[in-house]
């Protein structure tokens, strides 16, 4: 059977810690299978300097069928650019039920497009927030804004910058259903959440 494919958002200056806990359980699932788009085919560079190699363009991948998630990782590009392309790609994704889930500044990217208006979500604070959307009319979604960690609701997974290990958890008991698979994840969360000694 062929594998489903999680695609994961990248652009220059990703932040390589954001994507790191999903990237590497996501590819262990046996269903799934992680590969990389973004607005081009030219390789990302993340705010530490590792090179990713990008699997497809936005404008290439036009056959949702295998598509299980889309995933958004943070970067200071987002507040360079409205990236109407990818809120297009977003839009399609969403019309056929396939989540999506950003963390930090990728959350900004979907609330001024108006993907938030409608369903719980986080960031990195409300204050952070409210400085990325002052002049944007797409957003109206303040009632929503919630201080947790990571936020899984309406088809969005949303997460701030602290919260990496809270974002793959969500990532995967969105697409892990069965009860001994999510029972899996959260014994991994809480053993990676604690830490291997207790104090």
């Amino acid at each position: 059977m062929q594998k489903k494919e999680v695609l994961f958002l990248l652009l220059d200056h990703w932040a390589e810690w954001e994507a790191g806990y999903a990237t590497a359980w996501v590819g262990f699932c046996d269903d799934y299978v992680v590969k990389t788009i973004s607005i081009d085919k030219k390789s990302k560079v993340s705010i530490g300097g590792m090179r990713a190699e990008i699997d497809y363009s936005i404008e290439e991948y036009q056959n949702l069928d295998n598509l299980a998630m889309v995933v958004l990782i943070g970067s200071g590009s987002w507040r360079d650019n409205r990236y109407d392309d990818i809120a297009d790609f977003v839009r399609k994704a969403r019309g056929v039920d396939i989540p999506v889930a950003a963390i930090c500044a990728a959350t900004t990217f979907l609330a001024k497009h108006g993907f938030l208006n409608n369903v719980k979500h986080t960031s990195n604070g409300l204050e952070f927030f409210k400085e990325r959307l002052k002049d944007e009319e797409g957003y109206t979604g303040w009632e929503y804004f919630t201080s947790l960690q990571a936020v899984n609701d309406g088809g969005f997974i949303t997460a701030n910058d602290t919260a990496s290990l809270e974002f793959a958890r969500e990532i995967l008991l969105t697409l892990i259903t069965d009860a001994e698979g999510q029972e899996g994840i959260n014994g991994w969360y809480g053993r990676y959440k604690n830490g291997l000694f207790e104090k």
